[in-house]
């Protein structure tokens, strides 16, 4: 691996890893780190090119950093974890249990889509858009080129069928908020795929981690302690 991610660790007890979404970094679960941390050992990720961890040279795509967080697992000498993903960090998630189901014990999935045909269409043409402008000024600029890769993730990824899902065994929990800029049509047919999992969904938005976390927190931990 080109690098190395940054993580920050609070607590002891079985591993709880979260992984952030798009374009934020580890702080986003600010409210979950100590509400877990109390009876878990908690480890929140930067995402490759995001927050503190480096961009580095190999691709900028869901299944790299699926590669990146086995090589951080095995850096820390963790051979089975809980996994917690927001947004793209479901997604990333999700490819990771597809590939490497033996490495969780448990996994809960919020605002997570496996296909970019879930995204709500007012939600998701802006940002079409946005990467189409980026794409063609990005040679010009860093930053530019940065917003680019951010949002070409969101136009082109994941692409994960029914039956990749389907190979992920591991007790799951998908998450969503009733307002979620994913099609709760959408969030249905990913837990409907799924063969072991639960489906809730929480008065809110996509953001329900942060926005009512003491429901949030409630309903996850209840699932991570069953």
């Amino acid at each position: 691996m080109d690098i190395s991610l940054y993580y920050q660790s609070y607590g002891n007890g079985f591993p709880l890893v979260l992984l952030h979404g798009n374009g934020g970094d580890s702080n986003y679960f600010a409210q979950q780190v100590p509400y877990f941390s109390r009876f878990r050992r908690v480890i929140a990720l930067d995402t490759r090119g995001h927050g503190k961890s480096p961009r580095g040279t190999a691709p900028f795509s869901i299944r790299q950093f699926a590669e990146d967080l086995l090589h951080f697992l095995d850096e820390q000498n963790l051979p089975q974890v809980d996994l917690l993903g927001f947004s793209d960090g479901g997604n990333i998630a999700l490819t990771f249990a597809a590939k490497y189901p033996h490495r969780i014990r448990r996994l809960v999935l919020n605002g997570a889509n496996f296909h970019p045909s879930g995204i709500k269409t007012h939600i998701q043409l802006p940002i079409v858009l946005g990467y189409r402008t980026t794409a063609l000024l990005a040679p010009k600029s860093s930053r530019v080129q940065q917003n680019a890769e951010l949002l070409r993730l969101m136009v082109y990824e994941p692409l994960l069928r029914p039956v990749d899902l389907q190979r992920i065994t591991v007790p799951t929990l998908v998450i969503a908020g009733t307002r979620d800029m994913v099609k709760t049509a959408h969030t249905v047919q990913l837990y409907r795929n799924l063969p072991d999992a639960q489906l809730r969904l929480l008065p809110g938005d996509h953001f329900i981690a942060s926005k009512t976390a003491e429901a949030f927190n409630q309903v996850v931990g209840e699932f991570l302690t069953q």
